[in-house]
């Protein structure tokens, strides 16, 4: 069995996993790194998902790393153009020599004697077995399962004599030309590949539940587009950054403080995007926004679909599936011949991996996350989750920022770990992730929490974060340091 040494592991190879090491690069060079990715290369979501139109639904130039410029002038890119600045990413800061194919991580231990982990992988290939070992681990495998979508149990679902497809195993040549697509589901999925198949000929239905915020933005920022004019490319950058960063926080605000007015804001908008579509029932949700993912529609190209008549949202409930379509509880049939079931991710803590401390398993459900970023009682092990309410590398590149200064303090003063613990009496847990959606709700109870109050509490709100992790001091009464 073959054993190899760094100072860190990086698991994954994705949008976290590429900016951790980045920033590793840029501010800690003297740190060895591996990254162990279990696909066969790199990009995570952005390599994984193949279904038509698959795009950002955060503007790139906050979804972009802090470090790199995002140069295309879409807002909001498509899969490929992301894949191709993060591997732009990976070559210019040397990342790639770093990063080991085909190893799933199955199980990490950590030696309170030694202050080191192990990390035992299995090559997806030849199914042997290696172990590395590390003093810290960045554990950037995201939160959901990568082997298969979710999908529940329709009634009848074998009698159906066309294609069902879940987005996340979409066929590599689908032809849909003048075929009848129904897709289930009203998320971000389903919002994008209803225009995309109209374009490619099919007459597609959305069959929802229940309905979900959809606002149309260009995809254009044309504030954006004067502010690269006038300034240097980098200053442009940062400019551009925050002045979106700033929108994103009173947007969300304003819907967390004055709900009923956004939601009256956000239908009047949908309601001219759809022309002669009913807004009523199927545009009008019956949560506030931003308790559910909100969506966007560059360019409303969702509502031009429907308004043109390529495209019609139904909703109602599925009864069964039949040989030709879907009997709903209304007592309507859809006819279909492709069904595509946009139904939502299978959430997984950590990849999956059994999680140990000198040999005894860890349950990281009894856990709370410190800073959002640490795992109460788990030493130099640090989780990169993104935001919610905003743009995932916003959190990611905060994160690492943080991290290079606790490196930084560590060596400094000669300690070898460190570990988050709890010291208050009365700390309240909370579901970690503040959104009701389906997915997240499924997995509550293998998520750790967070608490009712800071740093325990994750705020999903850049500015706080901002504060607490690059200004604020390392030293804390919560945090053990170790030689």
């Amino acid at each position: 069995m073959n054993t190899r040494h760094s100072d860190i592991i990086i698991i994954g190879a994705g949008l976290s996993g590429i900016g951790a090491a980045c920033h590793l690069s840029r501010k800690n060079p003297e740190k060895t790194y591996v990254i162990l990715e279990a696909r066969t290369e790199l990009g995570g979501t952005w390599s994984l998902f193949q279904y038509p139109g698959i795009r950002s639904d955060s503007d790139m130039y906050t979804f972009g790393y802090s470090f790199k410029t995002w140069e295309d002038q879409k807002s909001f890119a498509d899969g490929p153009s992301i894949l191709k600045y993060l591997n732009e990413a990976a070559d210019e800061y040397k990342v790639r020599d770093h990063i080991i194919y085909e190893q799933r991580a199955l199980s990490y231990n950590f030696n309170t004697e030694e202050k080191l982990w192990t990390v035992t992988t299995v090559n997806t290939a030849t199914k042997e077995e290696t172990v590395y070992s590390c003093q810290f681990i960045f554990s950037c495998s995201g939160y959901y399962n990568y082997a298969k979508g979710y999908t529940p149990e329709f009634k009848d679902q074998s009698n159906f004599e066309g294609e069902i497809i879940h987005p996340q195993k979409w066929p590599e040549k689908l032809d849909v030309t003048d075929k009848k697509v129904v897709i289930i589901g009203s998320g971000a999925t389903a919002v994008t590949i209803v225009p995309e198949l109209t374009d490619q000929g099919a007459k597609v239905v959305m069959l929802q539940r229940s309905p979900t915020y959809i606002a149309a933005l260009p995809n254009k920022d044309k504030i954006a587009a004067r502010i690269k004019r006038i300034f240097p490319k980098k200053i442009a950058y940062r400019l551009i950054r925050f002045k979106n960063i700033f929108y994103a926080i009173v947007f969300f605000n304003l819907c967390k403080y004055f709900p009923e007015a956004m939601k009256k804001f956000i239908i009047k908008g949908a309601k001219k995007g759809l022309g002669d579509f009913p807004v009523d029932p199927h545009f009008i949700p019956n949560y506030n926004p931003w308790e559910q993912r909100f969506c966007i529609a560059p360019n409303g190209d969702f509502f031009r679909a429907i308004r043109k008549g390529k495209a019609s949202v139904v909703t109602d409930q599925i009864d069964r599936f039949l040989t030709n379509g879907i009997l709903l509880k209304s007592g309507k049939t859809l006819s279909a011949d492709i069904i595509i079931t946009a139904t939502g991710l299978e959430l997984v803590a950590f990849g999956g991996v059994k999680i140990q401390v000198d040999s005894e398993p860890f349950d990281v459900s009894k856990s709370f996350v410190y800073k959002g970023l640490m795992l109460s009682d788990l030493p130099n092990f640090f989780i990169f989750v993104g935001y919610t309410n905003a743009s995932w590398t916003l959190k990611s590149d905060l994160t690492s920022e943080y991290i290079s200064r606790v490196l930084k303090y560590l060596d400094k003063h000669n300690y070898k770990a460190l570990q988050a613990k709890v010291v208050e009496t009365n700390l309240k847990p909370i579901p970690l992730l503040n959104l009701n959606s389906g997915y997240i709700n499924r997995a509550a109870n293998t998520l750790p929490s967070q608490g009712n109050k800071a740093p325990w509490r994750v705020y999903q709100n850049y500015v706080l974060d901002y504060k607490m992790l690059r200004v604020d001091t390392i030293k804390d009464k919560r945090i053990r340091f170790f030689k």
